[in-house]
């Protein structure tokens, strides 16, 4: 274990430089030599979200450029790629020499800097140690266990966005056949309120637009994301967007890197040049949870010019297409400008100007993530997105619509494939006519569900498909309890992880290989599919020798575990893993928009599944889009409170944290801090780098602190706060989800910042 971090003095010093360039490729030679692999590193460069023959980055879920270009790649892509290609080990010894409770006092960057795990481990209490097991015993334990249950919901099956198409379709019919809804995902953390408010508006739980419509629009207003380290590839569609002349309007209480100028790596005369390009036209700062307010006021002023400019509104569109257009404009006309401004935390004068900017744009798209829907109120926020390009018409047309921005590479194939707690009775008609079972009806358990269940006993198995559920998901220690309560705990993973630490009475880590590595099955070497955050399907085949002999495809460990849980099923599990053209065929028969999936795959850049909406077909109760008219939350922050957003550090990805540095923000040697406006520092009498207490306010008034944190002053609307997860989740109370999506409040905490040691 390295110690060397904790004795590193913090520093901060405000970013000044574009996004990527020279500071990105700088960064990703030192990561790649410091993870021993020089050589494959850089081949993988040359493989990766290439069209013949290449891999997709198991990273972002950024669509790939559509004209096939060299070296479409970014700087968290290569270092994710990297991490899984790592030469470093973790074997039998490392186990021997290591007992849990020793590992559970490392750091998380620790854990997973020691490498790939190379074979199937079940925890042996007696010495609380992880010993080796043969497959055939770890599918037995598994097996078993299940079987033994007085009723299948006493297990839950959870997924990270990183399983492909394939192996989810797999995953969620294993689930299904024993006879439970219970799939939790990371999207029951992210973006479930997207899904639901786009469904409700469009009939669609997905964006309309692709990355082509993203070089046609003429404005973008882009809200709560951080582009350079989030979706790094994305810098490429706003850089091209300003050199076009497009408006490109970022909305988010921190003014990020990415939102304000670049360098795109594969550029090469332009970074040879040190030649930037701008990212935005305009930076907006709302207060935290101040989106719906602020998109409010852009209507009300759109609305406002239209009675004296009849081309404000697209009226053939709002007659021909939309439903609940007077109400809206009623609950638009009620809501004075003094409350948008006063909730939005944005001057009245700023707010019409984006009206205007709105209003010239023949084709606009509205893009968000996280900085959006991890609200109370995030499905209202995405709806009032959609009230706002319903009015000029921009859905269903090139150029214009809704964009959420997706995290993990496959989040969006895994809801496709079946990964849904509350599944559509459709979609269980064809699975169980396709496959011969009887699919179960009653809607399972999300994630906080899954958590809570565990913690009453309701749940004893857990199996999680990927990810570090143990630190991803809201309260830690909650969390943590709840998993060491279950029976049997299953990870299938890379490397070690956190959630190995804080597991069940018996517990397995199943290895699988990576997306990198080449996939070796009875007839060959096999692809498997992702979808993208634009509905795009294509093929992925790794490129490396996996990591160990002892590993397992996704597909086989899924398939051993069916077949071992359900020995009399007529499921052809064994068959399906010889060829995964075999699943592809049959999910062609399930699934929406996968008919003739094995050819239509292997076309140049796989093929994009229809959407509805796209083409003005609103599959809503009504048949055309509808306004919603919710009212606007309060989410000014109580005196003496701040509403506090987690976020990542630009050296990290999801809850792997490659180091504990944050370039584009200008910190280094630091992760345990909270970001501050100067104003909210002097009221309190802190400095920069002063230890605070952070504690959290939750609904039900218990309270969570973290201690001896560092105060950091950035440029943050007075009243709110941000700081880094996984280590912030903590301050997230398990009851604290939002009643319209039921996902975790991680982007406003209410909290209290004090000098450590007050009282």
């Amino acid at each position: 274990m390295d110690d060397r971090r904790d004795s590193r003095r913090p520093e901060f010093k405000p970013y000044r430089h574009p996004a990527a360039g020279w500071g990105a490729a700088k960064s990703v030679t030192g990561f790649i030599l410091r993870q021993r692999e020089p050589i494959d590193g850089a081949r993988a460069l040359l493989r990766m979200n290439q069209e013949n023959g290449g891999f997709d980055c198991p990273g972002c879920a950024w669509p790939d450029d559509p004209g096939g270009l060299h070296l479409d790649v970014c700087e968290n892509g290569i270092k994710h790629v990297t991490w899984e290609m790592t030469g470093k080990r973790v074997g039998r010894d490392f186990f021997a020499a290591h007992p849990v409770r020793e590992l559970a006092k490392w750091s998380d960057t620790d854990l997973e800097a020691q490498g790939r795990l190379t074979e199937p481990l079940s925890y042996d209490p007696g010495t609380d140690r992880y010993v080796p097991i043969s497959w055939p015993d770890a599918f037995a334990l598994v097996g078993r266990t299940l079987r033994d249950l007085d009723s299948p919901d006493r297990a839950a099956f959870y997924t990270s966005g990183r399983l492909g198409n394939e192996a989810t379709f797999l995953y969620q019919l294993m689930a299904r056949e024993l006879g439970t809804n219970n799939l939790p995902d990371c999207s029951n953390m992210c973006h479930e309120a997207s899904g639901r408010a786009l469904k409700a508006a469009i009939g669609t739980g997905k964006g309309t637009v692709d990355v082509h419509d993203w070089e046609r629009a003429d404005a973008l207003f882009v809200f709560g994301v951080n582009a350079a380290s989030n979706a790094p590839r994305m810098l490429t569609a706003l850089a091209g967007a300003c050199r076009r002349g497009a408006q490109v309007v970022h909305v988010n209480p921190l003014v990020e890197a990415g939102a304000t100028r670049t360098i795109i790596p594969h550029e090469f005369a332009r970074m040879a040049a040190f030649r930037t390009t701008p990212t935005s036209t305009k930076n907006v700062q709302p207060r935290i949870g101040g989106d719906m307010a602020l998109v409010r006021g852009v209507a009300k002023a759109l609305l406002e010019l239209a009675e004296t400019d009849p081309n404000a509104l697209d009226a053939d569109f709002l007659a021909a297409h939309t439903t609940g257009f007077e109400r809206y404009r009623d609950v638009c006309a009620r809501t004075s400008w003094a409350e948008i401004e006063h909730q939005s935390g944005v001057a009245v004068a700023e707010i019409r100007a984006l009206a205007a900017v709105y209003r010239a744009a023949e084709r606009t798209i509205v893009s968000w993530c996280l900085g959006v829907t991890q609200h109370e109120h995030g499905v209202d926020t995405v709806r009032e997105i959609v009230n706002l390009l319903l009015l000029r018409g921009n859905i269903g047309r090139e150029g214009a619509g809704p964009s959420p921005v997706r995290g993990h590479s496959n989040v969006q194939g895994n809801r496709t494939c079946g990964i849904d707690h509350r599944p559509d009775p459709a979609f269980l008609d064809r699975l169980g006519a396709v496959c011969g079972i009887e699919p179960p009806r009653r809607h399972g358990l999300d994630t906080v569900r899954t958590i809570e269940a565990m913690r009453r006993g309701e749940v004893t198995v857990f199996v999680g498909m990927g990810g570090n559920f143990a630190l991803a998901a809201p309260d830690t220690p909650y969390t943590a309890e709840a998993l060491r309560n279950c029976d049997l705990t299953v990870q299938v993973s890379t490397k070690l992880n956190r959630s190995h630490l804080e597991h069940g009475r018996r517990a397995l880590i199943l290895p699988c290989i990576g997306r990198t590595e080449k996939d070796h099955q009875a007839a060959g070497v096999q692809a498997t599919s992702v979808e993208d955050a634009m509905s795009m399907v294509h093929l992925s085949t790794g490129m490396k020798r996996p990591a160990s002999p002892h590993l397992l495809s996704e597909p086989a460990i899924i398939a051993g575990m069916a077949r071992a849980a359900l020995p009399d099923s007529a499921t052809p599990w064994e068959g399906y893993v010889e060829d995964y053209d075999r699943i592809r065929d049959t999910m062609a028969q399930v699934l929406d928009g996968f008919e003739d999936f094995n050819r239509r795959v292997r076309q140049p850049h796989g093929f994009r599944i229809h959407q509805p909406a796209r083409d003005r077909e609103f599959r809503t109760a009504s048949g055309r889009a509808e306004f919603s008219a919710a009212g606007l939350p309060d989410v000014v922050p109580a005196p003496g409170t701040l509403a506090l957003g987690t976020m990542r550090s630009h050296d990290q990805w999801n809850t792997t944290i490659y180091s504990d540095n944050d370039r584009y923000r200008g910190i280094r040697n630091l992760r345990t801090l909270v970001f501050m406006n100067p104003d909210d520092m002097r009221e309190r009498g802190l400095a920069e780098f002063d230890e605070v207490d952070v504690t959290s306010v939750a609904k039900d008034g218990s309270t969570r602190s973290l201690l001896r944190y560092r105060a950091v002053p950035y440029d943050i609307p007075r009243g709110c706060a941000a700081g880094y997860m996984p280590e912030m989740n903590v301050l997230c109370a398990i009851g604290d989800y939002s009643a319209q999506s039921d996902q975790p409040l991680m982007k406003h905490l209410k909290v209290t910042v004090e000098p450590s040691g007050r009282g």
